[in-house]
């Protein structure tokens, strides 16, 4: 079914948007993540992104033109979808087009549920902070911390909170002003999504009856605060500046980290000239690299104090004793989602032994080029990226009506974080060298495990990788990580006698096991995507071809 798309609230203090650019066009394809159009705010020029797929039906703004905030800026759907009715609909009847928009991003999520009251019910300068939408699956949030309290000023740009997510542990910034007031979800609780948050305002300014009017949804959250989802949302790459020495994040907007994916530049090179020091596209675009640019990028690492080691727990011996220990967003999420893989998904997995001695022959000259550091994971991301080109059908997702078949390939790398797992995504792995793809993955790795990975860095994946081979596991079978249709297990490189020219030498190898959906991959599929894959591994130079 077709989804409308509204003019969003971009900003705390816009009422109305102009559509500077499309960037796409009726009848082109939309991707989640892809931007549809620069919208010009009272603040800045901002990108914005799509969070559904399909085909762009309809354009409600042209460029240049201006219209109050929820109007009808897009329709997006299926091909040939006859969207006649939901045009002259939401000219009727704005209030419901805005509800059904909330898909579309982040920004728009957040705003979704409709204000009981006027905002002139609320004190003069007082802002209501709700829960905001960090990701597209997110419908709940835990405040792991609160960095600001009650009394505390707040500025433009101060992190009130970082939130938990089902992706992520986020910082959450202020858009706003003022005085913290009250707080409404303690640290460790976890509340819906537009639940009342925090409040805002001038100090001494009397909030009674807010929060609880809230709670019954008698008070009118202004839609100011919801707004500030948009920059952890979309914004939370860490990038370095002349500022960066005080372990302050400068944000890079999505068009730019997108350009810049796309030119291999590391936004931790690039100084932001937009507003707050946000990197702009136009930073990407005009951006040398320099020889001394690089090199404070540790710095809010080394800052970092190290954490004291929880005691441990006493046991008398020959006593019973338990511990119960929270779930926490993402091992709840965990388990929903692979539970839901394994009892929807039939698995079954492929099984081949890879011979590594040309690879690590070649692995070894590539690591003597200057400043260059290429593990055998990243070759094996690389080999899969090329052999998924020549086997699409494992890059596919599967829908009751329909198999989809992605032709660009984005391969998500499973890295293990204190709480539980987390998926980076490597977007357009095929056009990527070796080296750009070590250097990717080790910034998404080091910023997972630090809870600095952003969403969209999280999502869109159509393939994925998980390696055990490290903590020395031969073989193992990993659970598909949907709507993918297949994840590749990879397990450690061991050291034994084999058969080579009839003679019984020693050699190393390598175990793979494939798991596959059987809904999209039938046997042989998988089987023909393993005996590439395998040529790729143990003959590196034909990755060059």
């Amino acid at each position: 079914m077709a989804t409308i798309v509204t003019m969003p609230r971009l900003s705390d203090t816009m009422t109305e948007g102009t559509v500077a650019a499309w960037l796409k066009k009726v009848g082109d394809k939309v991707s989640e993540g892809d931007i549809l159009a620069e919208i010009e705010t009272d603040k800045a020029t901002m990108e914005f992104e799509s969070f559904n797929e399909g085909t762009l039906l309809y354009i409600g703004i042209p460029e240049g033109e201006t219209a109050p905030v929820d109007s009808l800026l897009a329709i997006i759907g299926k091909e040939g979808e006859d969207v006649s009715a939901l045009i002259s609909g939401a000219a009727a009847a704005p209030a419901p087009a805005a509800a059904e928009s909330a898909p579309v991003t982040s920004e728009t999520k957040a705003e979704a549920p409709a204000t009981t009251a006027p905002a002139a019910s609320l004190p003069k300068g007082v802002v209501v902070v709700t829960m905001p939408r960090l990701s597209d699956t997110m419908t709940e949030g835990t405040v792991a911390s609160w960095l600001k309290k009650v009394g505390d000023s707040v500025a433009e740009g101060d992190i009130l909170a970082e939130i938990e997510t089902d992706k992520a542990t986020m910082e959450f910034e202020s858009f706003n002003e003022g005085t913290l007031l009250y707080i409404g979800i303690q640290e460790g609780s976890t509340a819906p999504v537009d639940s009342l948050l925090a409040i805002i305002g001038p100090a001494g300014t009397d909030i009674s009856g807010i929060a609880e009017n809230y709670k019954v949804g008698g008070a009118a959250p202004t839609a100011a605060a919801k707004e500030e989802v948009k920059t952890p949302a979309a914004e939370n790459s860490p990038a370095v500046t002349d500022a960066v020495n005080d372990g302050k994040r400068i944000l890079a907007s999505p068009l730019a980290k997108k350009i810049a994916s796309d030119k291999g530049i590391q936004l931790t090179q690039v100084k932001g000239t937009g507003e707050n020091g946000r990197i702009v596209k136009s930073d990407v675009e005009n951006f040398t690299p320099t020889a001394t640019s690089a090199t404070p990028s540790t710095s809010p690492k080394a800052a970092e104090a190290p954490k004291a080691e929880a005691p441990k727990v006493f046991v008398p011996a020959g006593e019973v004793f338990t511990e119960e220990i929270k779930n926490s967003q993402m091992r709840k999420i965990i388990a929903k989602r692979l539970s839901e893989s394994l009892f929807t998904a039939p698995h079954y997995n492929l099984v081949v032994e890879v011979t590594m001695d040309e690879a690590m022959q070649s692995r070894a000259v590539i690591n003597t080029v200057p400043d260059t550091k290429v593990s055998f994971n990243d070759m094996v991301i690389k080999a899969c990226a090329l052999a998924l080109k020549k086997h699409p059908k494992i890059n596919s997702q599967w829908k009751d009506d329909a198999i989809t078949i992605n032709h660009h390939v984005n391969i998500g790398v499973a890295v293990a974080v204190e709480d539980g797992l987390v998926v980076p995504v490597l977007k357009f792995t095929d056009a990527m060298s070796l080296s750009q793809i070590g250097a990717s993955v080790r910034d998404l790795a080091g910023r997972a495990k630090n809870k600095k990975l952003g969403p969209q860095e999280m999502e869109g994946s159509t393939f994925t990788v998980s390696n055990l081979g490290m903590f020395g596991i031969t073989e193992f079978n990993s659970i598909i990580n949907q709507p993918n249709s297949a994840i590749l297990s990879v397990g450690a490189i061991v050291e034994k006698p084999v058969v080579k020219n009839g003679q019984i030498v020693v050699g190393n190898t390598m175990m793979l096991s494939l798991a596959c959906d059987h809904r999209t991959i039938d046997g042989a599929t998988g089987a023909q995507f393993l005996q590439t894959l395998k040529q790729y591994i143990e003959n590196p130079v034909t990755m060059l071809a």
